[in-house]
């Protein structure tokens, strides 16, 4: 299966997916574009290092945001992928894109959706929420992207507990390590052998 990994960072769930391709977990899986919203991405060096397709579409380049969107449809439809993988992307994607890969684009959101998500939801953000909300546990979610933030079906879930003494950068990191890096490349494993089905917006996974 071929996929694109979109990102707007470091790329520590990019590369939680070419390790997985190296290890043989996703041996039949092929990475063929990365495409970030900046050029300061970490994730870009990731790519260049393992001698992937990489590209910067960032929306701050196009006046009108339509046209932004046809050149990331483009760029994914120019590379032949099957599936969308938001690994760590901060970018709302525009409605033509999530409408050409319906129920084939997934994102990783650093919570226990629908805790601690939708817009403005990113980054540090749901871990400061979190810790300041008092919650016991939280975690990761892998789930299906369609045009609002955060509300697609959810595929996998993991989670961890919030100790007394975390920050919101422990949890990030304990959450990215523990949660994220395990959850996001078994999604890709389960969509590339047909065990995820999409009924009335809910993801039946026969694993």
């Amino acid at each position: 299966m071929k996929i694109a990994v979109f990102v707007s960072g470091g790329g520590t769930n990019l590369q939680a997916i070419i390790d997985n391709i190296k290890s043989g977990y996703l041996a039949d899986v092929e990475i063929v574009l990365v495409l970030a919203s900046n050029n300061g991405a970490y994730a870009l060096t990731r790519a260049s290092d393992n001698g992937i397709p990489s590209c910067v579409v960032s929306v701050k380049d196009y006046a009108d945001k339509d046209d932004w969107d046809q050149a990331v449809l483009d760029k994914v439809k120019e590379s032949g992928a099957e599936l969308i993988v938001l690994a760590g992307y901060l970018s709302l994607l525009g409605t033509k894109t999530v409408r050409e890969y319906s129920n084939r684009i997934i994102n990783i959101h650093p919570a226990l959706i629908p805790s601690f998500c939708g817009a403005g939801m990113y980054g540090i953000r749901p871990h400061k929420a979190v810790l300041a909300r008092g919650v016991k546990v939280s975690g990761a979610t892998v789930h299906f992207v369609n045009e609002n933030y955060d509300e697609g079906p959810i595929i996998l879930q993991k989670a961890v507990d919030v100790r007394p003494d975390d920050t919101p950068e422990s949890l990030q990191q304990r959450i990215m390590k523990e949660c994220e890096q395990v959850i996001l490349p078994r999604a890709i494993r389960l969509i590339a052998d047909g065990k995820v089905t999409i009924e009335n917006n809910i993801a039946i996974v026969n694993s």
